[in-house]
């Protein structure tokens, strides 16, 4: 079992900047993948950004140039630094790590976006 603690969300102005930690109870250095999904009130959750095992990177149009997915082996912790922050980036953020055949969820983080 593994468990995905997230941090890092608040309130925060449009144009504001956050950045989103999640620390991993196991070693996440051979972990296949690690990324962040969100999800906002009434809407389906979706996929934010990847980062796997080799250090390639992937997101969705909608946060790219703004958003930038990282990892720390060392401390088994993910990070997405967001920048240029708007009010559709409102939403619960949850990161998300693949163990082999196996997915953990961490429990969500708000982050919210004023106008």
């Amino acid at each position: 079992q593994v468990q995905l603690v997230e941090s890092g969300g608040g309130l925060v102005q449009a144009g504001g900047s956050l950045r989103l930690s999640c620390a991993a109870s196991r070693s996440i250095f051979s972990v296949a993948a690690m990324g962040w999904y969100r999800q906002a009130p009434g809407k389906q959750r979706e996929f934010v950004a990847t980062i796997a095992s080799g250090g390639g990177t992937n997101y969705v149009d909608s946060v790219k140039g703004r958003f930038t997915i990282s990892r720390d082996n060392a401390k088994n912790t993910v990070y997405l630094q967001m920048n240029s922050l708007k009010p559709e980036d409102t939403a619960v953020y949850y990161c998300w790590g693949a163990w082999g055949a196996n997915n953990y969820w961490g429990q969500g983080t708000q982050v919210t976006v004023s106008s």
